[in-house]
């Protein structure tokens, strides 16, 4: 006879378990405590196995007959109810994110901070929150792609390749680990669209140079964007570098700036002579930020540094198009007014920090050309200042 619910809810506990029999394998298990348990037995293979299927009331009695007659449905397809649960249940478990981070903190020991963090911040905003959620046996090519797509639609073409990469190292790791047959990111290489080069939009005439030095003079926005925006001027630095300088790394007694090489492009530690200039950009910002890790802050709650776009925002609001300057284009504006200006191309490079040829000879010498350097940045920072004063002079006197 079939039960019911008012025959369940009647049932009281006893001194031994008590089983309420639905039908084809179906039954309640009353347990002393008075708790009720569905259960269903079945027969695979001419074993004699039983599976549970929740507790009662939070699985009615509804619920129970769908869910056995699911398992039913699942043995007439010659599959063991109990082994698809298990398989089901390490598929929940072993999403792309727990695999992912998994895979990520095994990693670390061979890797640079910097190249940490940028392989951790790619993960969780450009992958866990669209297949993070889900089984990593279960992503395909097509779903990949979907995701690669977001970052190609935004023209973040380095980035999607970069991804798309990391994926498939994610996804072998899974095949090594017993938790995917394959990795669909190997169909996916050549989808993204080739990356054309374009030089850095930068400003190379002396008398924009100079208006664009009296915008940043009268910016009314962060301080410590104005300010991280002149040192990026006097420095050649990559804007990076700029929004991850430390109060630590300087050394204002000889007047240099040491950047570790976690933080540099080709990981080397890199010497930065400062010019006077630089250092009374220092000096301005220590008040209001020299008593913590970074000199130039973000304001924003809950975050430290100013963001990658900050820089270039800025230069965006005081009226400098995209085809005119861009954080990066200091560093290839003063490279070719220097290079103009008849200044040695090794000493400018070595001051960009770019990789000499002979690379042996640079990792026995990380301060080459640094008397140089020092002489040409001062040099450097003066320019900058009479270019600001001529394009000072030039600026109309408003009529009433």
């Amino acid at each position: 006879m079939s039960l019911t619910d008012t025959a369940i809810r009647a049932v009281k506990p006893s001194e031994k378990q008590q089983k309420l029999f639905d039908g084809s394998g179906l039954y309640l298990l009353v347990f002393p405590s008075g708790s009720k348990v569905w259960r269903f037995k079945y027969h695979f293979q001419g074993k004699e196995k039983l599976i549970s299927l929740g507790p009662y009331p939070a699985v009615s009695l509804k619920d129970a007959r769908d869910k056995a007659a699911d398992a039913r449905k699942t043995l007439g397809g010659d599959n063991d109810p109990s082994a698809q649960r298990q398989q089901s249940r390490r598929q929940q478990r072993d999403t792309f994110e727990i695999l992912a981070r998994e895979w990520y903190n095994k990693q670390l020991p061979a890797w640079t901070e910097r190249h940490a963090v940028y392989a951790l911040r790619r993960m969780e905003t450009n992958l866990f929150p669209y297949i993070g959620a889900r089984p990593v046996a279960d992503i395909t090519a097509i779903e990949l792609l979907s995701v690669l797509r977001r970052m190609e639609s935004r023209d973040a073409l380095t980035i999607a390749r970069n991804v798309r990469s990391l994926c498939s190292r994610i996804f072998r790791y899974a095949v090594i680990t017993g938790r995917a047959e394959r990795d669909p990111a190997a169909d996916l290489q050549g989808a993204i669209t080739p990356h054309i080069t374009k030089n850095r939009a930068a400003l190379t005439e002396p008398a924009k140079v100079g208006k664009l030095l009296l915008a940043i003079d009268g910016y009314r926005g962060t301080f410590a964007v104005k300010n991280a925006l002149i040192l990026l001027s006097l420095t050649l630095c990559r804007p990076g570098e700029i929004r991850r300088a430390e109060w630590h790394e300087f050394d204002f007694e000889n007047t240099l700036w040491r950047i570790p090489a976690a933080k540099m492009k080709m990981s080397r530690d890199h010497l930065v002579p400062l010019s006077p200039q630089a250092i009374a950009v220092l000096e301005t910002m220590r008040p209001f930020s020299g008593d913590g890790q970074y000199v130039f802050p973000s304001r924003k709650r809950g975050q430290d540094l100013l963001t990658l776009s900050t820089l270039t925002r800025a230069l965006r609001y005081m009226g400098f198009g995209a085809h005119e300057i861009c954080a990066h284009g200091f560093r290839a504006m003063a490279s070719t007014l220097l290079n103009e200006q008849g200044y040695p191309s090794d000493v400018i490079d070595r001051q960009l920090a770019h990789v000499p040829g002979n690379k042996v000879r640079a990792a026995y010498n990380r301060a080459e050309y640094l008397p140089e350097r020092r002489k040409m940045m001062d040099a450097w920072a003066e320019y900058l200042d009479e270019l600001r004063i001529k394009a000072g002079l030039l600026v109309e006197p408003a009529t009433n």
